[in-house]
């Protein structure tokens, strides 16, 4: 095994000394994990037992300090093939127990090497449940991480992390999107093609839909509707992304001409939020909000229940038991988290339009939810048959 992968970077930092200041004063003591510095976000907490390296290169965690609430970390190491982006998005990392030596054939390097190479400053050896808990009872918090020697005061270190802005109101989304248009082919015959607005994506997404015989052709989140409608689509996808969707009123125009076209659409996640405000619902903040690999929902259109992939810290306010005028005519909750009642999907009735606010690629698992792709490939199924009938 490699020195690298042996984990280097661990040994060059295990003694340095950090510190995680959430916004309330509340202090967590540990050791230096990645990189040694000063970071600052949003402390969440994610309660996958598995998929760090997608966590961790998941756009729509930009801005964000993410807990893991799993004890070890690190085990499997770090390969060249899991990165669901160009890049780690996360602004810090914070573990109980990362793993001394990684164990896994496809590993290259360590975690921790890989932290310290893209230069994302972590903290290790705290207690991540009482962290975990505290973030459950007070809520989602700006945070910090300082690490190395010469810390200041705590005083000083609470004044620096309560400077920092709050999630709510952030416009995210173009900080992470591509800047430029690019193409993923259809895996085997090409059957349609679907414009993606490109909010956050994470790149397993369009290869589920190539998967299905799907040209994607993936836009910039700042795409106008005759950039979208030059690709000729069959479908248009919004994607994942982060941030406050009442902050998003571009994505929300984009997808309002989609929708007074009747083209086919679907959203996931932070699209979730927009065809919700498209429709004239409301968005609010969660609590501590979902993110994880084993959040529990139902589909209401089956009455099927799915263990899915969620991370988001922002939900739809729409009616759970009642069929909602719109101006795009009937809508409804579609699916919806057994844990908390939170709108988990929409769907409208009266033209070919739906979405989750869940993950339903889910590189890492589960894949309960991987049938959504399908349903999207019907819906342009049914629109083309109509149009050849007509």
């Amino acid at each position: 095994m490699t020195t690298s992968i042996q984990g280097a970077a661990s040994q060059r930092h295990k003694a340095a000394p950090a510190v995680l200041v959430l916004e309330d004063g509340r202090i967590f003591r540990g050791r230096a994990y990645g990189a040694v510095g000063v970071t600052f976000g949003e402390a969440v907490f994610s309660t996958g037992m598995t998929g760090y390296q997608e966590t961790l290169t998941d756009p729509s965690y930009d801005r964000q300090i993410v807990v893991a609430t799993a004890p070890q970390i690190g085990n499997t190491g770090w390969n060249d093939e899991d990165d669901e982006s160009g890049r780690i998005w996360v602004s810090g990392y914070v573990v109980r127990d990362p793993a001394r030596v990684p164990s896994n054939w496809r590993a290259k390097r360590s975690l921790d090497d890989e932290l310290v190479a893209q230069g994302v400053v972590g903290i290790s050896g705290i207690d991540t449940r009482a962290l975990t808990r505290h973030l459950r009872e007070r809520g989602s918090m700006r945070a910090g991480i300082f690490s190395g020697e010469g810390i200041a005061t705590e005083p000083e270190l609470v004044e620096r992390v309560l400077a920092q802005p709050q999630m709510k109101g952030a416009s995210l989304y173009e900080e992470v999107a591509t800047k430029e248009a690019y193409v993923v082919p259809a895996i085997g015959e090409k059957k349609y093609t679907v414009a993606a607005v490109d909010l956050g994506i994470k790149g397993m997404t369009p290869h589920r839909m190539a998967e299905r015989g799907i040209e994607v052709h993936v836009l910039p989140a700042t795409a106008s509707v005759e950039d979208l409608y030059a690709v000729e689509p069959d479908g248009v996808f919004f994607s994942n992304g982060p941030g406050d969707p009442a902050a998003a009123d571009g994505p929300v125009a984009l997808m309002t001409a989609v929708l007074e076209r009747r083209t086919p659409l679907f959203g996931i996640c932070f699209g979730n939020q927009i065809l919700g405000r498209a429709l004239g619902f409301g968005t609010y903040k969660l609590k501590y909000g979902h993110r994880g690999i084993n959040q529990p929902v139902q589909d209401r259109t089956t009455g099927k229940v799915e263990v899915t992939a969620h991370n988001h810290g922002f939900a739809v306010d729409a009616p759970l038991d009642q069929v909602s005028e719109t101006k795009f005519g009937r809508a409804e909750v579609s699916h919806v988290c057994l844990n908390d009642n939170v709108v988990e999907g929409l769907q409208l009735l009266d033209q070919p339009a739906f979405s989750v606010q869940y993950h339903p690629e889910a590189a890492a698992g589960p894949h309960d939810a991987a049938y959504l792709f399908d349903r999207f490939t019907s819906l342009m199924d049914t629109v083309l048959m109509e149009g050849q009938r007509a």
